[in-house]
C-alpha cells in the first residue's frame, strides 16, 4: 500500500513535468514585470484562501528580497488589508473586494497577478476586469482549464491540472520563477 506522501509527490511529479510547455508564456511575462517594477510601477497580488496566502508570500519576495539583495520593489498584497477587505465586502460585496482597491491603489505602468486555481472566482475575475480598464497589465496564473481569467488576462500562465493543492504547488514554483526573472530583468541575479 502506498502512503498518502508518496502518492502525493507521484502526482506532484507528474503534474510538474508538464509545465515545460509553460516556460516561454513564463519567461515574456517575467520580462514585462521587470521592465515595469524597474520604471518605477508596482505589482498588485490578489487571490483567495491559499492564493492569498501565495499573494501575500510572494509580495514580500519583493519587498523584502528573493535571492539578492536590492532595492526593495513596489509589491502589495490585496488581501492583506482587513479592514479595506471588511468595509468593502460589508458595504458593496465580497466580488468586489479586489477591484475597488485595483481602481484605488493602481496606475497605468503597473501590473496585478491575479491567481485562482479554478479561473472562476468572481472577485478575482472582476479585479481583473477594473484593471484592464486602467490599462494595468494583468497575470493569471491560474489552473484546470484557466475558466473565464484565461481569455482576460494578457499572460495567462494555466497549470493544467485538477488538483487545487498540486495546482497551488505549481503556482509557487512559478510564482517564485517570475520573481528570479524580475531580479534577473533589473540586473540584480
Amino acid at each position: 500500500m502506498t502512503s498518502l506522501f508518496l502518492s502525493n509527490l507521484t502526482s506532484h511529479q507528474a503534474l510538474m513535468a508538464e509545465l515545460s510547455v509553460l516556460d516561454t508564456t513564463i519567461t515574456d511575462a517575467g520580462d514585462v514585470l521587470a521592465a515595469l517594477l524597474g520604471a518605477g510601477g508596482k505589482l498588485l497580488f490578489c487571490g483567495n484562501g491559499g492564493s492569498a496566502a501565495d499573494c501575500q508570500h510572494l509580495a514580500a519576495e519583493l519587498t523584502g528580497r528573493f535571492m539578492k539583495d536590492r532595492r526593495p520593489l513596489a509589491g502589495l498584497a490585496l488581501s492583506t488589508d482587513s479592514s479595506a477587505l471588511t468595509c468593502i465586502g460589508n458595504d458593496y460585496s465580497f466580488d468586489d473586494v479586489f477591484a475597488r482597491q485595483v481602481h484605488a491603489l493602481g496606475r497605468p505602468g503597473d501590473a496585478l497577478l491575479a491567481i485562482s486555481t479554478s479561473g472562476q472566482s468572481p472577485n478575482v475575475i472582476k479585479a481583473v476586469q477594473a484593471a484592464r480598464e486602467i490599462g494595468i497589465y494583468t497575470v493569471g496564473l491560474l489552473g484546470r482549464d484557466g475558466g473565464p481569467l484565461r481569455s482576460l488576462c494578457d499572460a495567462a500562465i494555466v497549470v493544467p491540472g485538477q488538483v487545487t493543492a498540486r495546482i497551488q504547488e505549481a503556482h509557487l514554483l512559478i510564482g517564485h520563477t517570475l520573481c528570479g526573472l524580475i531580479e534577473s530583468g533589473l540586473g540584480v541575479a
